[in-house]
Parts: structure tokens; C-alpha cells; sequence
């Protein structure tokens, strides 16, 4: 049975951002699967490419531990989301506008991004990842 869209977004929206759990994210993948941050400078802390899931889920684990430090959590309220189709049933685009609630002096911190999909088998064969570089710091 294959999977919609909307189902492998939500889906990696919750194993990433919402309960960071780096084994559930990695799954998504297919074995081979391709994670990608092009917009990242070489020598950033966030790699630009990750290539198979297990380097998936290794790095996404010690990022997720890092990032669990800062606190920030997304606030699904003041966050949505819009899927786009393209020609290419293996392919789709997520525009993307999440709302961190922000803490003492600082308000809420709005973060907009893009991310693209290719899909082989009902798994992400490919995830290219557009958001700004200073957020991972």
C-alpha cells in the first residue's frame, strides 16, 4: 500500500521536529536515502549531505541531542504547511512556515523553509532540505 504525500510529510515532520527521534526519522528512508541541506557553508555544524539511513539516524541522533539543549519546540498552532504535487508522482514540494514559541525577553521566532521529496517505494529516497544556515547555530 503506498503511502500519500501527506502521510510521509506528517510523518517526518513528527519523527524530526516534533519528538527528534533519530531511529523513527532515519526509517523513512530508503536504505540508500539521501538527506540534504544545500543551503549549509562547508564547515557548518549541520552537514550538508547525508547520505544512507544509517548516517541518517547517527547524525540526526547527536543533532537531535544537541538541539533538545536549546528547548525550542515548534508550535503547531501558529505553524502550517502547503504540499505541492508536481508532474512526477515521486516528487513533492513542502512550503513550510513554523512558528518557535520564544522564551522570556524574546518572542515567538518565525522560520520558513522548503523542503522537496523524491520518493522510491513509499520512502524518502530524497530529501533536499532549503533553510537558512544561521538557524542550526
Amino acid at each position: 500500500m503506498s503511502r500519500t504525500a501527506q502521510e510521509i510529510f506528517q510523518s517526518c515532520v513528527y519523527a524530526g521536529a516534533m519528538t527528534r527521534n533519530a531511529d523513527a526519522f532515519a526509517e523513512l528512508f530508503t536504505a540508500d536515502g539521501v538527506f540534504e541541506a544545500p543551503l549549509m557553508p562547508d564547515g557548518a555544524s549541520f552537514p550538508r549531505r547525508l547520505v544512507g539511513r544509517e548516517e541518517i539516524r547517527s547524525t540526526m541522533a547527536a543533532y537531535y541531542e544537541q538541539q533538545g539543549k536549546d528547548g525550542r519546540t515548534p508550535n503547531l498552532e501558529k505553524s502550517g504547511y502547503v504540499l505541492h504535487t508536481t508532474a512526477d508522482p515521486d516528487v513533492f514540494i513542502a512550503e513550510i512556515d513554523t512558528v518557535f514559541d520564544g522564551d522570556g525577553d524574546e518572542g515567538d521566532v518565525p522560520v520558513s523553509l522548503v523542503q522537496i521529496f523524491r520518493i522510491r517505494d513509499g520512502k524518502i529516497a530524497r530529501l533536499r532540505d532549503y533553510f537558512a544556515p544561521e538557524l542550526m547555530d
